[in-house]
Order: C-alpha cells, then sequence, then structure tokens
C-alpha cells in the first residue's frame, strides 16, 4: 500500500464520519485533510512497504552470513585448542 493510497483511503474516512451540511466544502477540506496527513506523514519519516521488504531481506542475508562465520570462527577455535593440548616433539622424538 503506498503513502498517496493510505492519505486517500484517511481523507474517505474522515469524509464519511462528516455530516452532510459539512460535506459541501468537499474538495476544499479534501484538499485540507490531504495537506494535513502528508505533512503528519513527512515529518514521521516513514519508508514504503518495498523499502522495508529490501530491508528485511538484506538483515536476513547478513544475518546468515553472521551466522555461518561465526560457526567458522568456533571451528577454527576448537582447532588451536586441540593443537594446544599436543605436547611439542622433542628431539629426537618421531614426529606423527
Amino acid at each position: 500500500m503506498t503513502i498517496s493510497h493510505t492519505i486517500e483511503e484517511i481523507s474517505q474516512r474522515i469524509e464519511q464520519a462528516m455530516p452532510e451540511s459539512l460535506r459541501e466544502g468537499k474538495q476544499e477540506f479534501e484538499k485540507a485533510v490531504r495537506q494535513a496527513v502528508t505533512n503528519g506523514f513527512s515529518r514521521m519519516d516513514l519508508v514504503t512497504r518495498e523499502e522495508f521488504d529490501v530491508q528485511t531481506q538484506v538483515l536476513a542475508r547478513t544475518r546468515a552470513k553472521l551466522e555461518a562465520l561465526e560457526q567458522r570462527v568456533n571451528q577454527l577455535e576448537k582447532r588451536l585448542d586441540g593443537s594446544a593440548e599436543r605436547p611439542e616433539p622433542e628431539e629426537g622424538d618421531i614426529a606423527s
């Protein structure tokens, strides 16, 4: 749903709630409501649904990469820990 569609929907709901006597100045009223709602939305720093969906996908990919890197680091740490526990070969010992 686009912001202009949302503004139109809000405008229609307000108009329907108004008494018939006030609906006569419909065009002026619509213009005023549209302007007020547009100003309100512009102050809210909103993003479109498309932008939100794109950022959600980017976040999911980033999270997956982070989890893969964490697993890789854990594997490397285990390998380092395992090699630290083995005694260093001394002179004369046969290295395995």
